[in-house]
């Protein structure tokens, strides 16, 4: 219902909002932090918080540009590699978390700051340029009549089909709800909890590793500065779309419509010649709302 009201709001208010290109910037403005927000919604899911999310990217995105530019590998190899690196700070949060029994928000805002200074030292504090065609792939564009759409786009929407699938019908996904909605009980009934939330913080790894990807495609350059807000917007996009920050119940659909109801809003108010800080201020509105709503519902239902 949110998205569907800012969508007729701004429809009304600007003549270029329904435009076939603007509705495909959106989408293309959306599919990093969408992507992002996948991994997010796995672990908020099992009742943590990643904030190094965004950090994790732009690592990942430094690691397999400069890997092609500077060591002049494989372009699909450099992907391999950068994805990897990205999975392999999923899980050390995961074991971190698991095996120390730290607290996810003091393991992930650790991180961020690891995964941040790594980027900053790694990259020199330069932009790497120069980029084979096969690393910017993803940006291209195809015609659906006069509308251009990105590949990213695409890719992005088929993970979130992906993940719906995985989370709705399989044993895993199971699983994932089990340990956020009571882990101990989850463990009594035989659920090995500390390889499911390895494991989710792996795969949300894994998932940073395709958002780097895809910020790569988009930008066309290896940007050691970029992501530096994105995990607070993954996050944005889980709460709005109605995941509870308690764990163990959410979709990942709806993570898709929180990510779409942000990129919305802002992209209407832009067209408005609305300033940027007042996007950021309805954007917490938003958030804070929503977290109110989940917050009462879970009273009513005790």
């Amino acid at each position: 219902m949110a998205l569907l009201i800012a969508c007729v709001f701004f429809s009304l208010r600007t003549d270029t909002f329904l435009s076939g290109g603007n509705l495909s910037l959106v989408i293309q403005q959306v599919m990093v932090v969408g992507t992002l927000a996948i991994g997010q919604t796995l672990v908020i899911l099992t009742a943590g918080i990643d904030l190094s999310n965004g950090a994790i990217m732009a690592f990942g995105s430094i690691v397999m540009t400069k890997l092609v530019v500077d060591g002049h590998l494989p372009p699909l190899l450099a992907i391999v590699i950068g994805i990897g690196v990205c999975a392999a700070f999923g899980l050390g949060n995961g074991l971190l978390i698991t095996r120390i029994s730290l607290p996810p928000f003091i393991v992930t805002l650790g991180m961020l700051n690891i995964a941040f200074a790594l980027t900053h030292i790694y990259s020199q504090e330069e932009t790497v340029t120069g980029l084979p065609t096969e690393m910017t792939a993803l940006g291209n564009t195809f015609s659906i009549g006069e509308t251009e759409v990105t590949y990213g786009s695409l890719l992005t929407i088929l993970l979130f089909l992906v993940f719906a699938y995985v989370l709705g019908q399989t044993a895993w996904g199971r699983r994932v709800y089990a340990v956020g909605n009571n882990a101990e009980a989850a463990r009594l009934t035989g659920i090995p909890t500390r390889r499911v939330l390895v494991t989710v913080y792996t795969v949300a790894g894994v998932v940073y590793g395709v958002a780097a990807l895809l910020l790569v495609a988009r930008t066309g350059v290896g940007d050691p500065k970029a992501g530096q807000t994105d995990n607070l917007d993954s996050i944005t996009a889980v709460v709005l779309g109605g995941t509870s920050l308690f764990g163990g119940r959410g979709l990942v659909i709806g993570t898709l419509l929180g990510a779409l109801i942000v990129g919305v809003i802002r992209n209407g108010l832009q067209l408005m010649g609305v300033p940027s800080i007042y996007q950021i201020l309805i954007t917490g509105i938003l958030v804070i709302l929503a977290v109110s709503v989940d917050q009462i519902s879970r009273r009513r239902t005790r």
